[in-house]
């Protein structure tokens, strides 16, 4: 198996901040845990993410899951935009389930 990081993006922010959001949540996430010998781990190979979009319920439940940082926007409002999780081969179905992100839901953001 591969370590990964798993990036988080509410289906409702913008293209534009979504794609800043995945940057610093994949920033954000490393220096949260560049200690932990996992993420050297990941970091001495292929440093693999998959981003992922989730609607709210979703990404609600997904902010419950250990090991993880939530980042917010200030141009939002401060509302919160992405999740990143600590590299790691197994991942609950609840993330693994989420659609890949692949840009706004149609008539979303």
């Amino acid at each position: 198996m591969k370590l990964k990081m798993y990036i988080v993006i509410h289906e409702t922010v913008p293209l534009g901040l979504a794609v800043v959001a995945a940057a610093h949540a994949s920033l954000a996430t490393y220096l949260k845990f560049k200690d932990d010998s996992t993420v050297r781990d990941w970091l001495a190979g292929s440093f693999y993410k998959v981003i992922v979009r989730a609607d709210a319920f979703a990404f609600e439940a997904a902010k419950q899951l250990p090991d993880s940082i939530v980042l917010t926007e200030s141009s939002l409002g401060g509302r919160e935009v992405a999740i990143g999780f600590k590299p790691r081969e197994e991942w609950p179905d609840l993330l693994r389930k989420l659609p890949l992100y692949k840009g706004p839901v149609e008539g979303g953001g």
